[in-house]
């Protein structure tokens, strides 16, 4: 099977590109580091450096689009919003003008998007028929999603990945909770909810859709129990033993982030019922045995062994 992927660099990609390569997928990353692509997605992994490397003879059964500048590690200025959706939204465009220029189209498009989709919508329970929230995240979201549903236009079938809070031993979301010197953090009043998901589990479902010829549409990239986030805390504390867990009072957070603390002090209590009703099962559902199992497999890694 011959893959297109973007975003190929980032934690999901590099994960997602051994076990493509496992599999013995031809896999091409576009990257705007190529230097890394070897490192990152394995050797034998094609790179593109524009999309006007894919000439209309050269087929891809499968394009997976998760590129994406990092949503929350800088300011959100006027230009670096532009930024935020030129790296999602316009490249999405592009991808899609792309495959309509090709000879033969690929089978499915599997394209990134994430549950701010929702907005921030307190205890409501948020599943794949919920509505678009408001706010930055969900107008960007909602703006992505409807670039890649015009690859349907083509032939293509189409499955969106509203994704949560991605657990991993690598880094994403546990190296923000868990901070140097054994301290963990709880955020605000700890009571938004936080919907997450093992990176195991993800990559099985990214998997699973793209194998499955009657998937298509959003699907919720989440576990079925989301947690808050005193309660995401809690668990952390007790997987990581000797954590201390500090407080981060909602005030500082919105000084020190302005506009992007809302990434924090706001979430969404999303199910993801889709791939449940499509017989998919969790390998963690649950929170605590994510926490152990991540654990685990740092500690087994030999002193100077690679993350990747």
């Amino acid at each position: 099977m011959r893959i297109l992927m973007t975003g190929g660099t980032g934690l999901i990609g590099g994960i997602l590109s051994k076990a493509l390569h496992q599999r013995g997928c031809q896999l091409t990353v576009l990257s705007r580091h190529p230097d890394t692509v070897i490192s990152k997605c394995g050797p034998g992994t094609g790179i593109f450096t524009s999309l006007d490397q894919w000439n209309p003879e050269q087929v891809f059964d499968v394009v997976i689009n998760l590129a994406g500048e990092p949503i929350a590690d800088k300011h959100w200025s006027v230009r670096q919003k532009q930024e935020i959706r030129d790296s999602r939204v316009t490249l999405t465009q592009q991808l899609v003008r792309k495959i309509a220029t090709v000879n033969r189209k690929p089978t499915v498009l599997l394209s990134g998007s994430a549950i701010g989709y929702y907005g921030s919508r307190g205890n409501e329970l948020l599943d794949e028929t919920s509505a678009i929230g408001r706010g930055f995240s969900a107008d960007l979201c909602g703006d992505w999603e409807s670039a890649a549903l015009q690859a349907e236009g083509h032939g293509v079938r189409v499955c969106l990945l509203r994704t949560g809070l991605v657990l991993s031993e690598n880094g994403g979301l546990l190296s923000r909770m868990r901070l140097p010197f054994g301290f963990g953090v709880r955020l605000g009043d700890g009571k938004q909810w936080m919907s997450w998901i093992h990176i195991d589990d993800y990559i099985r479902i990214l998997l699973f859709l793209m194998f499955h010829p009657n998937a298509r549409g959003p699907f919720n990239m989440t576990s079925p129990n989301p947690v808050t986030n005193g309660d995401f805390a809690k668990s952390l504390k007790e997987a990581q033993r000797g954590l201390t867990v500090l407080s981060i009072p909602s005030v500082l957070l919105k000084l020190l982030l302005s506009e992007r603390a809302t990434l924090l002090l706001e979430g969404q209590r999303v199910l993801p019922k889709k791939i449940e009703s499509f017989g998919y099962s969790f390998l963690y559902p649950g929170l605590p045995s994510a926490l152990t199992e991540l654990r685990t497999r740092q500690s087994n890694r030999l002193p100077g062994e690679s993350k990747d």
